[in-house]
């Protein structure tokens, strides 16, 4: 027979109306009749009736995630897997589920959320990714629903958002090139739809400005955020007459399939192509060899993106609440940046 409210309460000589708040943590029960009563739902093993919270609540403790529509960049990138890591961590602290979900095209995912959001599944969404002109952001943004992006709108600038400063961020990395002499930098980019892509595009065209160095377009590539997309972007670059002698490349996993491809065409990295990129997943460090990369701060996007959601839904109507918020990056410097001190001598870039 499972455990109530009212077993609980007559075990720690409380009402069932304190056990209430103690369960919901509210903030009038001192923190001596908390602990108290958590140990006794402990023991007795009580688990809250979830439904039955929700209708006297009317929420669902419980958020939802929407996942690239591509299944290959969700599960080959491992950079949305600590993603999640970061949002779930902090949701279950919070004492929140997690929902995942994706659609294949922006219509079904529109409907994903409408669904779910709609049909008090879940109580606020979080987009892992920020597009120019994306519909399922004004969808949400139009029908009031909670929602969290990871990234930036231009449309919304007072969206609740997590992010990067990329721009920055892309400006920091081409100008790491820049330091070792390098003049012709190339990049290869993401999806041009995406906000991400645009940003780390304009922080590289900003450090070869300054520096007064060229920018042709013939050494810009963009494609999507898969490994798949550097290893073309190889055949291209190395068949220039005047190639590029640095790229920064804008995703580890993209810098993954530019390696293979620079191997199979006779190219060694860094001697013949220095090469920077993003997001500094856990395996960039083993690569052959270690790409340098921007730490942005993967499993912090996560972790912030899930508390600034869960906030705006348990307070929802306040408006004290910060809307951006910006994680930190850092450059971690590898092999893949920096030519051994013989050749640095020697090198002519």
């Amino acid at each position: 027979m499972s455990v109530t409210i009212k077993d609980v309460a007559k075990k720690a000589g409380v009402s069932p109306s304190t056990v209430s708040r103690v369960l919901s943590n509210h903030p009038r029960i001192s923190r001596e009749t908390s602990r108290k009563v958590k140990i006794i739902l402990d023991e007795m093993g009580y688990h809250p009736n979830i439904m039955a919270q929700s209708l006297v609540s009317k929420t669902t403790n419980s958020i939802c995630v929407i996942l690239p529509k591509s299944a290959e960049e969700l599960f080959l990138n491992s950079f949305f897997m600590e993603l999640v890591r970061g949002i779930v961590t902090q949701a279950n602290r919070s004492g929140y589920d997690v929902v995942l979900s994706s659609g294949g095209s922006e219509q079904e995912e529109i409907d994903v959320v409408s669904r779910l959001i709609n049909g008090k599944r879940v109580d606020g969404a979080i987009l892992l990714y920020s597009r120019k002109d994306d519909p399922v952001v004004e969808f949400l943004h139009s029908n009031n629903h909670p929602f969290v992006l990871i990234g930036r709108s231009d449309k919304y600038p007072d969206l609740l958002s997590v992010d990067n400063d990329n721009v920055q961020a892309a400006y920091d990395a081409t100008k790491h090139m820049i330091s070792f002499g390098h003049k012709r930098i190339g990049f290869v980019s993401g999806p041009p739809n995406h906000v991400v892509s645009i940003d780390r595009l304009k922080g590289y065209q900003r450090a070869l400005e300054e520096s007064g160095l060229e920018m042709r377009k013939d050494w810009i590539v963009e494609g999507e955020f898969l490994q798949e997309s550097g290893y073309r972007a190889m055949s291209f670059f190395m068949s220039l007459p005047e190639r590029p002698t640095a790229l920064v490349v804008v995703d580890d996993l993209v810098s993954f399939g530019v390696l293979r491809g620079l191997h199979e065409l006779g190219f060694k990295v860094p001697d013949d192509l220095s090469i920077v990129s993003f997001n500094n997943i856990s395996i960039a460090e083993f690569s052959n060899p270690p790409i340098s990369s921007i730490d942005i701060g993967i499993y912090n996007l996560g972790y912030t993106a899930s508390q600034a959601l869960i906030q705006s839904i348990q307070h929802q109507g306040e408006t004290q609440f910060q809307k951006r918020h910006i994680i930190p990056h850092r450059l971690v410097i590898r092999e893949s940046s920096i030519l051994p001190v013989v050749d640095q001598k020697n090198h002519q870039i």
